[in-house]
């Protein structure tokens, strides 16, 4: 499968273009610096550009067969992941590219429900309100599209190896989370998606 991955040189970005290398797929890594990636392989292609740039996107997409996205910034107040995202979304919708896997967080929506009080009041309340309020206007853009679609909503990202045994699409109800997943773990399920359809048009949460 051919497909360009956006944020390919963020932390959880590197994971999906090294796993999607190794499962075979033809990968563009779309990012301001691709180069800073430091990785050589036949089928990597480095595409420099900027999500905020519509007619950087919509050439980048053209061709490609899957999208996955896992924008981010060093910067809590940027809209880098709405913006973008919007931009990704009418550059799919122009080349006819359906396959959409969009990366945002627990916390956004009805998994709220899952976060236990640190997670609610002291991060998504204040420290991170402005990066929270950004993936649900992402997830926004995205459901109003004719795309098909899957959005993944991890808990907090570790390193380390991927183990395999995390839970996936639980109900708002479920409590019994460590709301950690390593970065790995997400990378796999997100590449998942592009060919399952379990998840077609539904936000699964993604937790240990």
């Amino acid at each position: 499968m051919k497909l360009i991955i956006f944020g390919a040189t963020g932390t959880m970005g590197r994971h999906l273009v090294d796993q999607a290398l190794m499962q075979g797929h033809q990968v563009t890594a779309f990012a301001r610096n691709p180069a800073a990636l430091e990785v050589e392989h036949p089928n990597l292609s480095l595409y420099p550009g900027d999500v905020f740039d519509p007619a950087t996107v919509a050439a980048a997409v053209k061709g490609c067969d899957g999208v996955l996205v896992s924008l981010g910034s060093i910067k809590r107040t940027d809209k880098v992941r709405s913006v973008g995202t919007q931009h990704i979304v009418q550059a799919m919708e122009q080349h006819q590219v359906k396959r959409l896997i969009c990366q945002t967080t627990l916390g956004v929506g009805d998994s709220e429900a899952n976060l236990d009080f640190f997670w609610k009041y002291l991060m998504f309340g204040l420290l991170l309100r402005f990066v929270l309020k950004d993936h649900v206007t992402q997830e926004a853009i995205v459901k109003r599209s004719n795309l098909d679609w899957v959005i993944v909503r991890p808990a907090s990202f570790t390193d380390g190896q991927a183990m395999g045994d995390y839970k996936h699409g639980f109900s708002s109800a479920e409590k019994k989370l460590t709301l950690k997943i390593p970065r790995a773990d997400v990378a796999n399920f997100m590449l998942q998606q592009l060919s399952d359809d379990t998840y077609l048009h539904q936000t699964p949460g993604l937790s240990y």
